[in-house]
């Protein structure tokens, strides 16, 4: 089935989104029956509201202590011990077991 783009009303803010040919082949292959009533704004509120989303957590830019590329970590860096990117991360951990 080929699928075309669809513009849609959010029954929350009244805004038109568009529903991609993308989206609806996702939603049938997940055997959802109806379109979405809410854009993605209202979507992610909705879901925030409702505990279904994880908090953003605070992501910290360091240079890794392996290959001195930039790379984002879920903590603040101490400095007494090397902070890795999530490749040399890989490769470190793979090394030590």
């Amino acid at each position: 089935m080929s699928f075309t783009d669809k513009t849609l009303q959010c029954a929350d803010c009244g805004a038109s989104f568009t529903f991609s040919a993308d989206e609806q082949e996702l939603f049938q292959s997940r055997g959802y029956q109806n379109e979405p009533k809410r854009c993605p704004v209202c979507r992610q509120a909705k879901r925030a509201r409702n505990g279904n989303v994880a908090p953003r957590r605070n992501m910290f830019t360091v240079t890794c202590s392996e290959c001195g590329k930039t790379a984002e970590v879920p903590f603040e860096p101490r400095g007494d011990r090397p902070v890795y990117c999530s490749d040399c991360y890989r490769k470190v951990r793979a090394n030590t077991r």
